[in-house]
């Protein structure tokens, strides 16, 4: 089979993206064994090919089924741990917009009673 490119993957149903593998992973096992075996070693250096090319069918099938999950959960009030943004643990803790904003009662009074002085210098 060989390489295989990731845009050429990109355009192909999950069905295809299976049968694919499937068939990588057969090729990989064929290379195995003969390498165990000691026959051909001129085809060593496909063991590593093959093994990129598998990683990238399953790269590009967990992708479109992520982007498929984004889409189907867009308007949801909430999403899959492994969708939402990472960041970091302190950005994810700290207050909101809205929370870090809000006053009380009694703040709101005493902003309004009593606003900040402006004073006006002469020069």
């Amino acid at each position: 089979m060989g390489k295989v490119k990731a845009i050429e993957l990109r355009g192909k149903k999950k069905a295809e993206l299976e049968s694919q593998l499937l068939e990588l992973q057969k090729e990989l096992a064929q290379l195995r064994v003969g390498k165990v075996t000691g026959n051909n070693p001129g085809k060593l250096a496909q063991i590593k090919v093959i093994r990129k090319s598998i990683a990238r069918v399953k790269t590009v099938m967990t992708q479109t089924q992520r982007a498929q999950l984004r889409v189907a959960l867009k308007n949801k009030k909430y999403l899959p741990l492994d969708l939402r943004s990472k960041k970091t643990r302190a950005i994810r803790r700290r207050l909101s917009d809205e929370e870090r904003n809000a006053k009380t009662q009694r703040q709101a009074k005493r902003l309004a009673h009593f606003p900040q002085r402006k004073y006006a210098v002469k020069v």
